[in-house]
């Protein structure tokens, strides 16, 4: 009797740490449901924004359909998208080039 033939297992690609490391954007989208006025109060809530900048970027996703709140730390930006998805923003992360 033949020992079993060797599998073959395919190379994985393994993330170097600066790759892990890199930071991750927190992007609100545009949509039709929700008030600007309510936008720019979840901004100011989930981030700490002075009315000014909370506008600001409100008026970016109205205007650009998008527009990036946060840059950092992957366990921080899930957790501000987490955030605005209980504030019913449609939000993704990205990670930064």
């Amino acid at each position: 009797m033949q020992p079993p033939a060797p599998v073959e297992v395919p190379e994985q690609k393994v993330k170097e740490k600066d790759e892990l490391a890199k930071p991750w954007k927190v992007i609100v989208l545009n949509d039709p449901v929700n008030l600007m006025s309510y936008v720019v109060m979840v901004f100011k809530k989930v981030f700490g924004y002075d009315d000014q900048k909370a506008t600001r970027h409100m008026r970016e996703v109205h205007e650009q359909g998008r527009s990036m709140l946060w840059v950092g730390e992957r366990e921080v930006a899930e957790s501000y998208l987490y955030q605005l998805h209980q504030w019913r923003l449609q939000a993704i992360l990205e990670q930064d080039d």
